[in-house]
């Protein structure tokens, strides 16, 4: 009796020890909030997240909304390559959440990291100002002005300004943002189609007050203050960071990562390899190689969950060139509005208020889905998958790219004149920039379908112990597709010798570019329908799939009944011979 007394103790020594890891803050957090109910306290921190991204994604587009025609008027750089850096800058500031999110779980502590990565954050956009002197408008005199920067000067600055903001942006995203840190666990697909519209609105409707508000800034009244605004919103997440630092540093469950994710692939891969030379197939999957019973270096449960990742590989796939295609909106078409007739009433539009136009259908389409999606998802249709919406939305993306083909042929055939933009002369069609609208508006309705459905199927359909990984590929293959579309936009002008992408667009023909680029998109499109019917069924949870039979998820059970411990202990302690099997 002694004995089995003694035994009870140390088991609900460990099982409480177990639920104060879980709950245990960050090193630095702080308890102020202890007299805050709970749920007051994750509105609260709901509240914060949201704040500091909408900051976040302020200064991003603030940096890329005038990108183009900052380094193609200040800088002297042609067409194509202002183009590269913008979509190479937006590439990157995908990519930098996964590596700084792998460093943060493995390396470094992440508060350290957040700390590192706000300084490099508010470094870079507080050089881009530096770049863009002397400041026209402010004067220390009527013949002085404040100092000037070579152009190798303003190149090396405005490059290691975009890296720092960049790897600024990756420890926000990554550590300040993460999607954990909204609660998401206990969702259904209903409900995350639905947060993930609703988010996507919120980002959507700040970058359209970042293109109208700064474009205009950057452009028209003071173009090189316009560098400072980025700036000043960086302090305003720098002190919203500071004021609620407890609860906005947001600690995910570690029981995956992506080394061990790469891991389970390169062991399948090798272990697969050398049996198929030397004893043949007849494995039902290539992935169980690399489970420990098979001669591998991992357990099934983590195998189980990286094969349960890779089915949604061809899903990623589909996304490079449909990203390629919407950054045709910083890039091709940005160039396009540059070079038609800005004039309104006798008031100059930004370049960048254009994106906006395909900003709109996203803000309308959000509340027509919401009910569409209330009806699709009721109990008699709850397993349906909005896998229709990608294949739709990647048509019109296509469509978009098309009409953006003709519409350059249409530009082209009205007369020369002359208009100022950040008090360069350029001589530009007198075709009305609205005229455009239309693949803008077609674009924009590609992302109110794809965007939230691409995230709904990659955060539903694999474990909870995998979501964040899942997330974490989405975004590499996005940012895939950024360095995709400079990959095309490089190669269209050498292959060409700048005639599918060139400097003045009178002289050359964009028009075969977009053509070739939408050509590519309809494959693309009929492609994913052929798979699509992999993704249509979502009545079935991964979760509870995986919960049920593998040895961490009958552990996860026995954490989640601590609080009946007294009633549950008795009838299957968590240490019986029965667990262990």
């Amino acid at each position: 009796m002694p004995g089995a007394n003694r035994r009870e103790v140390e088991e609900k020594r460990l099982l409480n020890h177990t639920a104060d890891k879980e709950q245990r803050p960050l090193p630095g957090r702080s308890n102020h909030a202890g007299n805050v109910s709970p749920s007051e306290k994750k509105l609260q921190e709901a509240i914060c997240v949201l704040l500091v991204e909408l900051c976040e994604r302020f200064t991003f587009f603030g940096i890329v909304c005038n990108m183009i025609l900052f380094c193609t008027v200040k800088l002297g750089y042609r067409n194509y390559q202002a183009a590269i850096v913008n979509m190479c800058f937006v590439g990157t500031s995908m990519l930098t959440p996964v590596l700084v999110g792998w460093l943060a779980e493995c390396l470094v502590g992440r508060i350290k990291l957040v700390c590192i990565c706000m300084f490099l954050h508010f470094l870079g956009t507080a050089l881009l100002p530096v770049v863009a002197f002397p400041f026209e408008d402010i004067y220390i005199d009527r013949r002085h002005i404040l100092h000037t920067l070579t152009k190798r000067e303003q190149k090396i600055v405005f490059y290691f300004a975009l890296l720092t903001a960049s790897l600024g942006i990756g420890g926000i995203r990554a550590i300040v943002c993460p999607l954990s840190a909204y609660n998401l666990e206990d969702c259904g697909p209903k409900e995350l189609l639905s947060f993930f519209n609703w988010f996507y609105w919120l980002i959507s409707l700040n970058s359209a007050v970042v293109f109208v508000s700064i474009s205009y800034i950057q452009q028209s009244v003071a173009r090189n203050l316009g560098f400072l605004i980025p700036f000043v919103s960086v302090l305003m997440a720098m002190i919203t960071i500071h004021m609620v630092r407890g609860e906005m540093i947001y600690k995910p469950k570690t029981d995956s990562s992506l080394l061990t994710t790469f891991g389970v692939i390169a062991s399948a891969l090798k272990t697969c390899c050398v049996r198929y030379r030397y004893f043949g197939g007849g494995m039902t999957n290539w992935m169980d190689h690399a489970k420990e019973n098979y001669g591998g270096q991992y357990s099934e449960t983590q195998v189980e969950s990286t094969k349960s990742l890779a089915r949604l590989f061809p899903l990623f796939a589909f996304q490079i060139l449909y990203r390629a295609c919407i950054m045709q909106i910083p890039s091709g078409y940005y160039l396009q509005t540059m070079n038609s007739n800005l004039h309104f009433s006798g008031f100059v539009l930004p370049v960048a208020a254009m994106n906006v136009i395909s900003i709109v259908p996203l803000l309308i389409l959000v509340p027509i889905l919401e009910c569409i999606n209330s009806y699709l998802f009721s109990s008699k249709n709850a397993g349906h998958s909005p896998t229709i919406y990608i294949v739709v939305g990647q048509l019109s993306a296509a469509l978009s790219v098309m009409v953006a083909g003709f519409s350059e042929i249409h530009r082209k055939h009205f007369p020369q004149v002359e208009q100022t933009l950040s008090e360069e002369v350029l001589l530009v069609s007198s075709m009305p920039c609205f005229h455009l609208a239309p693949q803008y508006i077609l674009l924009g309705v590609a992302e109110a379908l794809v965007t939230p459905s691409c995230s709904l199927l990659s955060f539903w359909l694999v474990p909870e112990r995998m979501r964040g990984i899942s997330m974490h590929f989405l975004t590499l293959f996005n940012g895939a597709g950024c360095f995709m579309g400079a990959f095309f936009v490089q190669t269209a002008h050498a292959g060409t010798q700048g005639n599918w992408f060139p400097h003045l667009l009178h002289e050359g023909k964009l028009e075969r570019f977009f053509f070739f680029l939408a050509s590519l998109m309809v494959v693309n499109a009929l492609g994913f329908w052929t798979i699509a019917h992999r993704y249509n069924d979502l009545s079935q949870e991964y979760t509870k799939e995986f919960g049920g039979c593998l040895p961490e998820g009958k552990l996860l059970k026995h954490e989640k009944a601590i609080t009946h411990y007294g009633g549950v202990l008795e009838r299957s302690p968590i240490l019986s011979p029965m667990e262990k099997t």
